[in-house]
């Protein structure tokens, strides 16, 4: 059992971060009194919700990952949810893979002219003179 402080600071989050995985109903701490105690399941589920986020998944598909794993003790319509939801994540960043490799390709080429034409323009002073009629 560890109070907000403690528990943020295992893992790596602030307390208002807590607090607002607590609005959303993510998680739900123990109360003793205004105090946030929070158990082993409390930190686990935090560790999963912290995981789908790096992994790009949004609050509400955490949420219902988290939902399923409360009601099926057996995990199979868990799991079933999770490989749907991690194969379409897979094509979304393998399709931002392909956009990001074109918009780099596009630079190097944009960078190669630039640098071509540099290269063949006269050379000139700062302040514009041409210095190859000198």
């Amino acid at each position: 059992m560890l109070g907000i402080q403690d528990a943020a600071k295992m893992l790596g989050v602030t307390m208002r971060t807590l607090r607002f995985y607590e609005d959303k109903g993510l998680i739900a701490p123990q109360r003793v009194g205004t105090t946030r105690i929070y158990s082993r399941r409390e930190i686990g589920r935090m560790q999963l919700i912290l995981r789908g986020k790096r992994l790009g998944f949004s609050i509400r598909e955490i949420k219902e990952f988290l939902d399923l794993y409360d009601v099926d003790p057996e995990h199979v319509e868990q799991v079933r949810t999770l490989r749907v939801k991690v194969n379409k994540r897979i094509g979304e960043l393998r399709q931002q893979k392909r956009a990001i490799e074109q918009t780099l390709e596009e630079l190097l080429v944009i960078d190669q002219q630039a640098q071509d034409w540099l290269n063949d323009a006269p050379a000139t002073e700062a302040n514009g003179k041409d210095m190859t009629r000198d």
